[in-house]
C-alpha cells in the first residue's frame, strides 16, 4: 500500500494531509524519517505518526438499535442521518446493509465491507430478516396462512416467498422473511387486509439485536456475529 494512502487508513487525515505531513518529516517507518508519499509499506514495517504507532483499521461491522425519525442515509435530508448516532472516524466510508424506514426501528447493520453487506441484501442468499410488527387490526387465522404460503403483492410479477409467522397477541406478530423488498412488510399485511402500525428488527440471519443497546445506541459486532453472515 502506498504510504499516503496507509496514513489516511489510519487516520483521520485526508490525502492531501498525509502528503503534508510526510513532507514535514512527522512519519518515520522503522525509526527513519520517510518523506515520499509514493512509498510502498510493508507488513513488517513499524510506521510511526509523531511517534506514535499507526496501522490500518480493519473493515468495520457495526449494529445500532436504530429510533423512529431517523433515515438510513449517508447524508441529513428532511429528517436527521443515523450516521449521527456514530461517532467513528471516516464515517463517509461507511453504509447500511438493508435499509429501514424512517418510522421503523431496530436492529441495522452498517459496515464498509462490500462483500458482506452483499451477503445480507442479495436475494440470492436469503438471508432471513425477523420483524416484530405491531397491527392496526386482529390477525386472522386465514390472513397468517396466506403470508405463510407466500402473499401476492400489489404491482409485483411473483407472490412472496413464503414468511415465518409467530403470533405475540391478537395484534402483534413476529414475521421472518427472507426478502427485501420495498416497504414489504407494510405492502405484505397490506395483501391481507391489516396495517402495520409498529415496525421493529430484531434479528439478521444469526444476529440478534442486543438488548443492552437502547434506541440510538451502537456497538461492534463480535468476531462470531460477523461470521453468522455467510
Amino acid at each position: 500500500m502506498r504510504l499516503d494512502k496507509y496514513i489516511c487508513e489510519s487516520t483521520t487525515l485526508t490525502r492531501s494531509q498525509a502528503k503534508k505531513v510526510l513532507s514535514q518529516g512527522r512519519i518515520k517507518i522503522n525509526d527513519k524519517v520517510v518523506r515520499s508519499s509514493a512509498y510502498k509499506t510493508t507488513e513488517d514495517e513499524v510506521i510511526r505518526f509523531d511517534g506514535d504507532i499507526i496501522s490500518v483499521r480493519g473493515l468495520r461491522y457495526i449494529m445500532l438499535n436504530k429510533p423512529q425519525d431517523f433515515i438510513c442515509s449517508n447524508v441529513d435530508e428532511q429528517l436527521p442521518s443515523i450516521f449521527n448516532l456514530i461517532e467513528v472516524d471516516k464515517k463517509e466510508q461507511l453504509f447500511v446493509a438493508g435499509r429501514l424506514d424512517a418510522d421503523t426501528t431496530g436492529l441495522t447493520l452498517i459496515t464498509d465491507d462490500g462483500q458482506w453487506s452483499h451477503k445480507v441484501t442479495s436475494p440470492r442468499n436469503k438471508c432471513k430478516k425477523c420483524y416484530r410488527v405491531g397491527l392496526d387490526a386482529v390477525i386472522t387465522p386465514e390472513a397468517i396462512e396466506q403470508l405463510q404460503q407466500g402473499v401476492q403483492l400489489n404491482s409485483e410479477p411473483q407472490p412472496c416467498l413464503p414468511a415465518e409467522v409467530e403470533v405475540i397477541s391478537e395484534t402483534e406478530v413476529l414475521l421472518t422473511i427472507s426478502e427485501g423488498k420495498y416497504h414489504q412488510v407494510k405492502r405484505m399485511f397490506a395483501a391481507v387486509g391489516n396495517l402495520v402500525i409498529e415496525l421493529h428488527r430484531e434479528k439478521i440471519g444469526e444476529i440478534i439485536l442486543d438488548d443492552n443497546l437502547d434506541l440510538g445506541e451502537w456497538r461492534y459486532l463480535t468476531e462470531a456475529e460477523v461470521q453468522s453472515i455467510s
